[in-house]
């Protein structure tokens, strides 16, 4: 298998399941700031992710339609533009880093983040935890009570149907 003067990685896909790729790796990492995948799929991803942030920092109408077009997400898009570009203003390139994090366990590929370079994971795990006030226990035991009510209607007719299905059968038998 030639690698030389090859200008992307195939991944092993045809050209429309390689580019859906791309771009659900590219909406996450702009959804989430930073993604977890093997190390060619991340350098893969990086091209692009570049390319658009530096489409992004131009604002106008026609960047904003071209991202839509490459992330197929107009969410991702104007997030792109309005949030992660601003961010990068004084920045000419270089707006993520792949930190290798290992092998998988299954496959033994080698792993790694994508993340834009100004990811503050200490922020994303330190997320203030949600109190719960006395009306949210309160509809949280009413839906426990309710799914406990249809799981138990649920065994009945399953018991139901297997009754049905276990006289059919017995007639089925005698009838031969």
């Amino acid at each position: 298998m030639a690698s030389h003067r090859r200008l992307v990685k195939h991944f092993s896909r045809k050209s429309g399941p390689r580019k859906a790729l791309l771009r659900g790796l590219m909406n996450s990492l702009v959804e989430h700031g930073r993604i977890k995948t093997t190390v060619a799929r991340a350098k893969e991803v990086r091209r692009h992710i570049e390319k658009a942030v530096t489409l992004g920092k131009k604002g106008d109408l026609n960047s904003i339609r071209l991202l839509v077009a490459r992330l197929a997400n107009k969410d991702a898009a104007l997030d792109i533009v309005k949030n992660v570009s601003p961010r990068f203003k004084d920045r000419n390139g270089g707006y993520t880093r792949v930190i290798k994090i290992g092998r998988r366990p299954g496959d033994t590929a080698e792993m790694a983040f994508l993340e834009f370079v100004d990811y503050d994971f200490k922020a994303k795990a330190a997320k203030p935890a949600f109190k719960a006030t006395k009306e949210d226990k309160v509809a949280k035991k009413a839906v426990s009570k309710a799914k406990k009510k249809t799981a138990v209607a649920a065994t009945k007719a399953k018991k139901t149907v297997r009754k049905i299905q276990s006289k059919s059968r017995a007639a089925m038998h005698a009838s031969r």
